[in-house]
C-alpha cells in the first residue's frame, strides 16, 4: 500500500517532514520558471502549468499542453503551449523519487507520495517540475504549485554546469516516447461540475453549506478571519479515528492528506494529486480545490482574502513543529496574525455529532509475538539517554506506535492500526504513562506495575494532562529529548526552548524499525499465512469473475474474510483496495458497496491488500487480468515487473540511504518512456502500522539498515483505462558477496511477501536471463514455505493452483542480447554515479 506524503512547506500531509538531506534530479522546460499557459486566466490561487511535453508526461496529458486551472477549483483545461520548449538536464542526482525537479532544501517527514510513497507532490522551489501523480493517480502529473524557492535555475540558453549523472541519465532517456495526443474526453457525470447552473454534483458530494455557516459564526464569536482546518490527529498519526476527520466532517473529502481554509466568504481545499479526482467527486460547490499542497500557495491565498490586521487561527495540537513555522513564514510581512487557539472551532460546531471517544480494552501484546520484554526495550533507551552528549533527563513519546511498540501495548483506537491515545514522559528513574487507565486490562495493569515502586514502576496519568504534567516538568532542572515527526506545536511550545533536545525521530522510533531476530521470524511466519489467504483469493476470482458474480466491493469483502479465517489474525491493515479497469489507476480508490464495478475478464484488476496478525504485519500488491490484455498493458505490466526485481536483487553497501537505491525500480519503465508519480516503499510494523517511518526509500528515510522492513511497489497508471502495481515486502538482510568487506558488510532485500505473479500479463521475451532465474529462485522458495502451509490446511485445490502458478520460466525466453546490453549499460552508469556518491 502506498505511503502517504510528508514534506517541508507542505500542508495535508500528516506530520513534519524527516530532515534528511536530499537532492534533486533538476529539470528545467526552458530554464524558466513556468508562467501561467496562454490562454488561462490568472489567478494569485492557480496551480502552475504542467510544462512543455517530454518523455515523462503522463500519457493524460498532449504534450505541448498545459493545464489551466479551474476558477471554480475544479478540472482543469488544456491549453497549447504557444511554442515548442525544451528540456534541459543539469544538476542530476538521486532523490530516490524518479521524477524530474529542482534541488530542493531539506525536506521533513510529510513528504511522502511525490517521493515515496508513502504519497506525490513535486520538489521544493522546482521551476516546473515534471511528476507523476500520486498512488495510483492515474500516471498523471505529481504537481505542486511550489514558488520559487533557493534551488538552482538557469535562465534560457545558459550553460548546465556538468554532472556525473548526465551520462547515466541520457542513456535511460533514450527510447522515451514523447508521446501522442489523446481524444477529448467525454463529459463526465462522476465529478462536480461548478460552472453550470445549477451547479452539476455528483451523489458522492457532500451538502456542506450548514456546517460552513456554523463554523464562520464560531469564527466571528472569535474574531477570526481565517480558519485552517489540517486532515492530522494530536499525534500526527497517518490513519486517524473517525472522531478526528475534522477535515472530512467539513468538507466531504475522505482522502488521507489535505488541509482546509475557511474565511469569511470563501472556502478551498488543498491536496495533492492523488486526491484530485477523488476530491471533485466529493466536494460541492462551497469548496475550491487547489492542485497543490504547498503552505506557500495557501498563506498567498490567505493573503489575498484577509485583510491587513486580520486573524488567522488553528488549533496547535493538531500541527507540526515545521507546519506551524511555514504557517508564520507564510505570512510573515502581510500585518495578518497567526493566533493559536486550544479551542477547535470545528470540534465545537461538530458538537454531540463527532463520535465519541474510545472505550475498548488495551491489552498487552503475549509474550510469543514480542521480540524483547518492556523493561528491556526501557533500559536500552535509558541507556541511549544516559550516554548521548546532552544528557537528557526525559524523553518525550507523541507517536502512538512508540508507545504501543515501548510496553508492548496494542488497542484499537484507530481503524487498522493496533494502537491507543496515549503520551509518555520516560526519565531515568520515571515512566510517566497519560493513558485512559480504565481501558487497560488486568494483565496489562499488572505488566505495568509489577516494578513498583522503582524506576521499572509505570505511573499511569489521564491522557489530558500531558500538557500539564509536562509544563511543571520543563521548570525544573530538565533537557526533554523528543522527536520533532510526531510532538505537535501545541506540546512543543510549552518547554523552554534551552530545554530542548530535538531530533527527527526519537530514539524509540529507531528502535522500533530495526526488528531483532524473533521479529523477523514473526514476520516471515506472518507472511506464510497471509500468502495462504492471498492464494485463496486468487482461485476464487479466476472461478467467479467469469461468472460475473464478483464486484470490488465483494471482492474486497472476501478476501478480508480469508485473512480473518487466518491463525493470529487481526483483521485487514487498511481498507483493502480493489479496483478493476479505470479505477485501478486511481489514487487510494476503495469500493463502496452498492457503487462499485464488476470485475471483467476484459479488464485489469488491481487488488492492495493486507492483514493484521499478532505476528506481524502484511501489505501486498497483486494485479491480474484473467482476458487478452493489450500489448500495452502486458509491457507495461512486465516492466514493472522489471523494475521490482532490479531493487529486490540489488545489492549495495551498508547505510545506503534508500533514495539513492530507489530508481533501480524505475529503470525498466523509463527505457520507454513510462513512469509512476508515488514512492517505491515504506517500512512496516510487526503487529502495528502497515505504513512504519522512518523507513523506506524517501529522502527524509534513515539509510537501510540490516534488520529493517519495507515494501518494494512500482506502478503505472493509465488515466481512465488502467492502473498497475505490484508490492512485495522484504527484508534487509547482509549480502553473501565474494569479496569480504571489512566491519560493515554488504547489504540486499530477501523478500518475504510468497505470491506468485500473474503470467498471463509477463511479456518474458522483455526479461533478461537475471531476472528469468530471479523469478525462478522466487518461485521455488514460495513452493518451499507456502505450499507446505497449504497441505497443512487442507487446501489441496489451492496447492494444485500454487504449483501451476510457479511453473520455471525457460531461459531461452530471455530478451534480446541488444536490450540486455543497453540494460546493463543503464544499470552499471547508475551503479558507478551510486558509488561515487557514497564516497563524496
Amino acid at each position: 500500500m502506498l505511503r502517504p506524503a510528508r514534506g517541508h512547506g507542505r500542508a495535508g500531509t500528516r506530520t513534519r517532514r524527516r530532515r534528511w538531506p536530499r537532492s534533486g534530479i533538476a529539470a528545467f522546460v526552458g530554464g524558466r520558471t513556468a508562467p501561467v499557459p496562454r490562454g488561462c486566466p490568472r489567478s494569485g490561487r492557480t496551480s502552475r502549468p504542467i510544462g512543455a511535453a517530454g518523455p515523462f508526461l503522463s500519457p493524460a496529458v498532449t504534450p505541448g499542453a498545459e493545464l489551466c486551472p479551474s476558477p471554480q477549483g475544479g478540472r482543469g483545461t488544456a491549453a497549447p503551449y504557444p511554442h515548442p520548449v525544451p528540456l534541459s538536464v543539469g544538476s542530476l542526482q538521486a532523490d530516490g523519487v524518479g521524477g524530474l525537479s529542482a534541488m530542493p532544501p531539506r525536506p521533513t517527514r510529510a513528504e511522502a507520495l511525490c517521493e515515496e510513497d508513502n504519497d506525490p507532490r513535486s520538489l521544493p522551489g522546482a521551476s516546473a517540475s515534471l511528476r507523476p501523480g500520486g498512488k495510483g493517480a492515474g500516471g498523471g502529473i505529481c504537481h505542486s504549485a511550489a514558488p520559487n524557492g533557493p534551488s538552482a535555475s538557469y535562465s534560457a540558453g545558459t550553460a548546465m554546469p556538468p554532472s556525473r549523472w548526465t551520462a547515466a541519465w541520457l542513456l535511460l532517456l533514450q527510447g522515451c516516447s514523447v508521446g501522442r495526443s489523446q481524444p477529448a474526453a467525454s463529459p463526465r457525470t462522476d465529478v462536480r461540475d461548478c460552472s453550470v447552473d445549477p451547479p452539476y454534483l455528483p451523489p458522492t458530494a457532500t451538502n456542506t453549506s450548514a456546517r460552513l455557516t456554523a463554523l464562520r459564526d464560531a469564527m466571528r464569536a472569535h474574531n477570526i478571519h481565517a480558519y485552517i482546518v489540517p486532515s492530522t490527529d494530536a499525534h500526527m498519526s497517518e490513519y486517524i479515528a473517525e472522531r478526528d476527520a475534522r477535515l472530512g466532517w467539513l468538507t466531504g473529502f475522505t482522502g488521507s492528506a489535505g488541509t482546509g481554509v475557511v474565511t469569511e466568504d470563501r472556502a478551498a481545499l488543498w491536496t495533492d494529486s492523488r486526491y484530485w479526482t477523488q476530491a471533485e467527486r466529493q466536494l460541492d460547490c462551497n469548496w475550491e480545490l487547489q492542485r497543490t499542497t504547498w503552505i506557500e500557495s495557501i498563506g498567498t491565498w490567505i493573503v489575498e482574502l484577509v485583510p491587513a490586521g486580520g486573524n488567522v487561527s488553528l488549533d496547535p495540537f493538531l500541527f507540526s513543529i515545521d507546519t506551524w513555522h511555514s504557517y508564520q513564514q507564510a505570512l510573515q510581512g502581510s500585518g495578518i496574525a497567526l493566533l493559536p487557539m486550544e479551542t477547535n472551532l470545528v470540534d465545537q460546531v461538530w458538537g454531540n455529532q463527532r463520535p465519541p471517544s474510545p472505550s475498548s480494552y488495551i491489552y498487552s501484546l503475549p509474550e510469543e509475538f514480542t521480540g524483547s520484554s518492556w523493561q528491556e526495550k526501557v533500559a536500552a533507551i535509558r541507556q541511549q539517554m544516559e550516554e548521548h552528549m546532552r544528557s537528557p533527563t526525559a524523553l518525550l513519546l507523541s507517536g502512538l506506535e512508540e508507545t504501543a511498540w515501548l510496553f508492548n501495548l496494542r488497542g484499537d483506537d484507530i481503524p487498522y492500526n493496533p494502537v491507543f491515545y496515549s503520551y509518555t514522559l520516560l526519565t531515568a528513574t520515571n515512566i510517566s504513562l497519560f493513558v485512559d487507565s480504565a481501558r487497560l486490562t488486568a494483565e496489562a495493569q499488572q505488566s505495568l506495575r509489577s516494578g513498583c515502586p522503582g524506576p521499572l514502576c509505570v505511573e499511569l496519568l489521564d491522557y489530558g494532562q500531558v500538557s500539564a504534567h509536562l509544563r511543571h516538568y520543563a521548570q525544573g532542572n530538565a533537557t526533554i529529548w523528543l522527536g520533532t515527526e510526531y510532538t505537535t506545536y501545541g506540546l512543543y511550545s510549552i518547554i523552554p526552548q534551552e530545554k530542548l533536545l530535538e531530533d527527527s525521530y526519537s530514539p524509540v522510533m529507531l528502535a522500533k524499525a530495526v526488528k531483532n531476530a524473533k521479529e523477523q521470524e514473526l514476520l516471515r511466519a506472518a507472511h506464510v499465512r497471509d500468502a495462504v489467504a492471498v492464494i485463496q483469493y486468487l482461485l476464487w476470482l479466476e472461478k467467479m469473475v467469469p461468472q460475473g458474480q464478483v464486484d470490488e466491493f465483494s471482492g474486497a469483502r472476501h478476501v478480508d474474510a480469508l485473512r480473518w479465517a487466518q491463525q493470529h489474525s487481526r483483521g485487514p491493515s487498511f481498507e483493502s483496495i480493489s479496483a478493476s479497469g479505470l479505477n485501478a489507476a486511481l489514487a487510494h480508490y476503495s469500493p463502496a458497496n452498492g457503487s462499485s464495478r464488476q470485475l471483467s475478464v476484459d479488464e485489469m484488476y488491481l487488488m492492495d491488500t493486507g492483514g493484521q496478525y499478532l505476528d506481524g504485519t502484511t501489505d501486498i500488491t497483486r494485479t491480474v487480468h484473467w482476458g487478452t490484455p493489450t500489448p500495452l498493458q502486458k509491457e507495461a505490466y512486465t516492466r514493472v515487473l522489471m523494475g521490482n526485481i532490479d531493487l529486490s536483487r540489488l545489492v549495495f553497501p551498508s547505510d545506503t540511504a534508500g533514495r539513492t537505491v530507489e530508481t533501480f525500480a524505475r529503470r525498466a519503465l523509463w527505457e520507454v518512456g513510462l513512469n509512476y508519480g508515488h514512492g517505491t516503499g515504506h517500512g512496516i510494523g510487526n503487529f502495528l502500522s502497515v505504513h512504519e517511518w522512518p523507513v523506506g526509500f524517501q529522502s527524509n528515510n534513515v539509510p537501510l539498515t540490516a534488520g529493517m522492513f519495507t515494501s518494494i511497489e512500482p506502478g503505472y497508471y493509465r488515466d481512465g483505462e488502467f492502473g498497475i502495481r505490484i508490492e512485495d515486502v522484504v527484508l534487509v538482510v547482509e549480502a553473501q558477496t565474494k569479496h569480504p568487506t571489512g566491519e560493515k558488510p554488504f547489504l540486499t532485500f530477501e523478500v518475504v511477501s510468497l505470491v506468485p505473479y500473474d503470467r498471463n500479463l509477463i511479456d518474458v521475451s522483455l526479461l533478461s536471463q537475471e531476472h528469468i532465474q530471479y523469478l525462478n529462485a522466487y518461485y521455488e522458495t514460495i513452493r518451499a514455505r507456502v505450499g507446505p502451509e497449504l497441505q497443512r490446511q487442507q487446501l489441496e485445490e489451492e496447492y494444485r493452483w500454487l504449483q501451476r502458478s510457479t511453473e520455471p520460466f525457460p531461459q531461452s525466453s530471455a530478451a534480446s542480447a541488444t536490450a540486455a546490453m543497453l540494460g546493463m549499460l543503464a544499470v552499471t552508469s547508475l551503479t558507478s554515479v551510486l558509488l561515487a556518491e557514497l564516497q563524496a
